[in-house]
């Protein structure tokens, strides 16, 4: 249950990407952001999944609530966040931080 509310955080993740991006480079922009978007959840989940079954090596059983693919899903959340933050949710042309001169 936990893993599809995690792919529905990516799903609504996703759409807001293309949505951000159609908006401002146009219909190419967004499927170029649905595009990376996919390409690092795949990446990252690949390389997620691994250390996930080293953490909890033990099979799933069928009533299990957090198993190993959960727990690959949640470490895949970390560094997506960063990237939604770094690409998606900052304004274009508008620097992290305001300093003071």
């Amino acid at each position: 249950m936990i893993d599809l509310v995690i792919y529905h955080l990516h799903i609504v993740g996703i759409l807001y990407a293309f949505t951000v991006r159609w908006q401002r480079d146009g219909i190419k922009g967004g499927f170029l952001a649905v595009a990376m978007c996919a390409l690092v959840f795949t990446i990252l989940w690949a390389v997620t999944g691994p250390i996930a079954r080293v953490i909890m090596p033990q099979a799933a059983a069928p009533g299990d609530i957090f198993t190993s693919d959960t727990l690959s899903l949640t470490m895949l959340m970390i560094p997506e966040i960063v990237f939604f933050r770094v690409f998606f949710l900052r304004a274009p042309g508008r620097p992290e931080r305001d300093e003071i001169a």
